[in-house]
């Protein structure tokens, strides 16, 4: 389902104004995840034959494990620009810190304007500031033992002003994927922002000098028509092919040890069959994810019954490959024309992500802006309905996350 976002001037706004998180969160748990009681073929000693990168970093490695191991027993709660982006451009800590006194568990980021043809990495660059921003709020997040992910609306090759392929001509869109494929015409150009990506991922490093790991979410959502990566613009070869290069460009030819690399279709499928019509393969995939909101935009039971039936495939596909099931995206967005949804997050959410034997490692909402909001602040009606989502007990915010970068002992 397409999603609302934000014009550039109104994210320009936002970002402007923003500022990180002005206070420490502390947690009351910070242990490693203890093995849950039932067998598992997962174990300290063979996670690696399970990842896409077999050099991973060691706190790449024990993310993944724990995230796996998590999904048994809870999901982590997270936001899009947690650190960066507030309703009615209130700054400081998080709105889901206002709201609850704890950070999320998950920081979600984008590679938008670090990718962007204007970022000339100069100081006075307003896309380089953003960089900065960007980057600095993930190294906030890791030293909190939050957990990062990177989207990316990657503009699009002939004029890099839009990711929608709404705003591109028709021979664009027909030609615009298929020129990125290896020997394409902008093939070059693909390569020039994975050097950029890796480039900044490369030096994500915490205060010890350690590398910082990360979720890498290419090319999501699909199996839309509204990117210009989507199913309507290329093959499912096709699709596979870029998604592969890119995590080989990344892992093998960059030599980037610190990602977990995302596979999250929107919500089109209905079966297992479809959802992996454009997998490019388990040794390409360490996160099987799905992005969701038309299922949970005020459709009621009905709705979250059916996001429930997709994340159960997305689950059983991540059990049965031994990879990592997330809700990578999801929100019902309240603004002066969607009034809050009473149990929205304690009832339809929550069991969505919980019923029928459905193991997710982490949910994450949509970032929340000055006229609208995904997650509400103190002052919404729908503020105790978020805070009865957050203190079920599958849920976990930063407070209740277990040490994700340590392997138990």
């Amino acid at each position: 389902m397409k999603k609302t976002y934000l014009n550039i001037g109104m994210i320009c706004l936002i970002l402007l104004i923003a500022s990180c998180s002005s206070s420490d969160d502390t947690k009351t748990n910070t242990g490693p995840i203890t093995n849950p009681v039932e067998e598992d073929v997962l174990t300290k000693d063979n996670v690696t034959t399970f990842m896409v990168d077999k050099n991973a970093t060691a706190e790449t490695v024990a993310l993944f494990y724990n995230l796996k191991k998590m999904s048994k027993i809870k999901f982590a709660i997270g936001q899009q620009d947690a650190f960066n982006s507030f309703y009615n451009n209130i700054s400081g800590d998080s709105d889901i810190k206002k709201t609850t006194s704890h950070d999320p568990a998950l920081l979600g980021s984008d590679f938008m304007f670090i990718t962007d043809k204007n970022n000339n990495g100069e100081a006075s660059n307003w896309f380089y500031q953003q960089e900065i921003i960007i980057t600095d709020d993930v190294k906030e997040a890791y030293s909190k033992g939050m957990i990062n992910i990177f989207s990316w609306h990657l503009r699009e090759p002939n004029h890099e002003e839009t990711f929608y392929a709404a705003d591109m001509t028709a021979d664009e869109k027909a030609t615009g994927f298929k020129s990125i494929l290896p020997g394409g015409e902008n093939h070059q150009w693909f390569k020039s922002k994975l050097d950029k990506v890796a480039d900044v991922i490369g030096n994500l490093k915490d205060n010890n000098g350690k590398l910082i790991p990360v979720i890498f979410r290419p090319f999501h959502e699909f199996d839309g028509s509204w990117f210009w990566w989507g199913a309507t613009f290329c093959s499912p070869d096709e699709y596979k092919t870029v998604f592969r290069f890119t995590v080989d460009y990344l892992k093998n030819t960059k030599g980037i040890h610190n990602i977990l690399y995302s596979f999250a279709p929107d919500n089109s499928y209905t079966t297992s069959a479809a959802f992996l019509s454009r997998y490019p393969g388990d040794e390409y995939v360490d996160v099987i994810g799905m992005d969701n909101y038309g299922d949970f935009d005020n459709q009621g039971q009905a709705g979250a019954d059916r996001a429930n039936t997709k994340l159960k495939i997305v689950s059983d596909l991540a059990k049965s490959k031994v990879k990592i099931a997330a809700l990578t995206e999801t929100g019902y967005r309240v603004m002066a024309s969607n009034s809050p949804i009473t149990g929205w997050f304690s009832n339809h959410l929550y069991t969505a992500l919980t019923a029928n034997e459905v193991e997710i490692a982490f949910v994450m909402f949509w970032n929340n802006n000055n006229d609208g909001y995904y997650v509400p602040t103190t002052s919404a009606s729908n503020a105790s309905d978020f805070t009865s989502f957050v203190a079920k007990p599958k849920a976990t915010l930063i407070n209740t996350l277990p040490n994700m970068y340590q392997l138990p002992q």
